[in-house]
């Protein structure tokens, strides 16, 4: 997968370790989501998400990426392909900064990684959503993503 095709409005680039602090500070502004998904944001947090793996998956199969807008980091996705089936695209998390929320810049991003995981042969975008979080839940619901299974998270599912 060419990372740069996810978005033609941003430049696209895997996040590492040494991006913490600017992870870190996209996060920390919003609150709403760890209002409803503690604990807040560390940096040692933020390390252990770029690491972190689901059962049977490697770093080939793992995305986590920041888009920006000339060196301002405005959202960040964590994306599993291949998850948790074949053909199905799996988003562990998608922020934005607070400062280009409410825009229709988050929904543009989700459009135009949808329309690139189409053209690689995904099906499906898959994600879950805490229950509580409205902003969270209204932000999905908007950009079509329907409702898959309900547990402890809701898992959101759209098809491509």
């Amino acid at each position: 997968m060419n990372i740069k095709l996810l978005s033609n409005t941003f430049y696209v680039r895997r996040l590492s370790i040494e991006d913490a602090d600017l992870i870190y500070n996209l996060s920390c502004k919003n609150k709403i989501f760890y209002q409803f998904h503690p604990p807040f944001v560390t940096r040692e947090s933020i390390q252990e998400d770029i690491r972190a793996l689901p059962a049977g998956k490697d770093y080939n199969d793992k995305y986590y990426i920041g888009f920006f807008e000339k060196e301002t980091l405005v959202a960040i996705m964590d994306l599993i392909l291949d998850y948790p089936t074949k053909d199905t695209a799996f988003i562990g998390l998608f922020m934005m900064d607070f400062e280009y929320q409410n825009k229709n810049i988050g929904s543009k991003i989700i459009s135009e990684c949808a329309k690139y995981l189409k053209i690689l042969g995904f099906h499906k975008i898959r994600l879950g959503v805490d229950k509580e979080n409205p902003q969270s839940n209204a932000f999905w619901k908007k950009n079509s993503f329907v409702v898959a299974d309900e547990s402890e998270y809701i898992l959101m599912e759209l098809a491509l």
